[in-house]
């Protein structure tokens, strides 16, 4: 991977062909430092619910969907301000300022309803500025390198994401049930992260600057684009996407860990997703982006049978903690640059949110559903039921994405 420390040249030309700009650097460095903060907490919050909190699975998918869903309610929102404006930064800022105030409210949230309140405020930061973001790496990116850029910068966002648990673990390892001091330190890192952001990210403003659209062409603009398909097969593979928390209480509870290794597992996903961001996302620009959002799902699919199984041990788990970050690596970073590549650049913004919002939207429900499927018949007989989900749903995906690598 060959990066660079240039900018986008100022006459709006595409950033150097097959460097990665200096902006997605930054940017992936704010993710970096935002990620050690929210992963920390993310690590921990499964179990603390649960075992510290005392939620059952439906309280607890409840809320892992409001963690996996309520974004959605502002990524339109931000990415239509962005391109309103045409300064996605800003915006940014203001939701990575939400999130990170969230980290610190965790120490005086204590009941079901706090907690909810919180991380509600929390997503909705996630919400506002993740569109914004994504618009900007766009923007500062070679149109043909756009699965690379957005690689890079989920790359970096990622090793914030390894990092993040392995220090929850740390402090719980020192002081086991410390879990104040685990959202002090997230505070911190979020803090930083900001500071990034608002002293060295630079304002690009993008298209939406001069072309001023209003929010109901912004909606056309997209609709007569050919985003309806790859919105809709989004939606439908976020409704048989099991939320990670899930996943790994169903991987403790088959195999009995200690709880302070709990935050190990979000450590072995986020490594693979690191390893492999990068080549899926250069593998998207070359084979079609479809394809690898499609492929990653098969191995979702693969995950969850695994994960359903009785019996498993350290190989079992590894290899579906590896399997998760194949499907994240495959289709995190992937589906932005499939839905910026098909949106005219004066609505980019607003495209990338009405994609991350259906997926958003679609894992709230999900959560919600194999919470209630948990209570009824226990974790491997859910996970099984969604892999036969899936496992029918991907085909139809493919025929709805088919014709959507067309370039503009």
């Amino acid at each position: 991977m060959y990066v660079t420390i240039r900018d986008r040249p100022a006459d709006g030309a595409g950033a150097t062909a097959g460097k990665v700009s200096a902006t997605v650097l930054l940017l992936g460095t704010v993710s970096l430092l935002t990620d050690v903060s929210s992963e920390m907490v993310a690590s921990v919050l499964p179990l603390y619910l649960t075992a510290a909190v005392g939620l059952n699975p439906v309280a607890f998918g409840f809320l892992d969907g409001m963690y996996q869903g309520v974004s959605a309610f502002l990524r339109i929102a931000g990415g239509y301000a962005g391109d309103r404006g045409g300064q996605p930064k800003w915006v940014a800022v203001v939701g990575y300022g939400a999130s990170a105030i969230s980290r610190i409210a965790m120490l005086a949230a204590t009941g079901f309803a706090a907690i909810t309140a919180v991380v509600t405020a929390d997503r909705l930061g996630k919400g506002l500025r993740t569109a914004p973001r994504d618009a900007l790496i766009a923007e500062a990116s070679d149109p043909a390198m756009l699965g690379r850029a957005f690689g890079v910068h989920r790359a970096l966002d990622t090793v914030g994401a390894a990092l993040g648990p392995l220090v929850a673990f740390a402090l719980l390892w020192s002081v086991p049930g410390s879990y104040d001091s685990i959202f002090v330190v997230s505070f911190a890192f979020a803090v930083v992260g900001l500071a990034v952001l608002v002293l060295f990210v630079p304002n690009l403003r993008t298209a939406g600057a001069t072309a001023r659209i209003g929010l109901r062409n912004a909606v056309r603009e997209i609709g007569r684009r050919g985003l309806r398909g790859p919105l809709l097969a989004a939606g439908m593979l976020g409704l048989l996407t099991v939320g990670d928390g899930f996943l790994y209480l169903t991987l403790q509870d088959r195999d009995d860990f200690a709880a302070v290794w709990f935050p190990l597992l979000y450590v072995g996903t986020n490594v693979a997703y690191l390893a492999l961001a990068v080549p899926l996302g250069r593998l998207a620009d070359r084979v079609g982006r479809a394809r690898v959002l499609v492929a990653g799902h098969v191995a979702l699919v693969v995950c969850y049978l695994l994960g359903a199984f009785p019996s498993g041990g350290i190989g079992s788990t590894v290899t579906v903690l590896l399997l998760l970050g194949v499907f994240y690596a495959a289709t995190d970073g992937v589906l932005p640059a499939l839905i910026s590549r098909l949106a005219p650049a004066r609505a980019r913004g607003s495209a990338i949110a009405a994609a991350q919002t259906v997926v958003a939207l679609a894992r709230f429900a999900s959560s919600l559903l194999f919470g209630l499927l948990w209570s009824v018949g226990g974790p491997a007989s859910s996970l099984l039921l969604f892999a036969a989900l899936l496992t029918a749903a991907i085909p139809v995906a493919a025929w709805m994405l088919r014709g959507a690598e067309v370039a503009r």
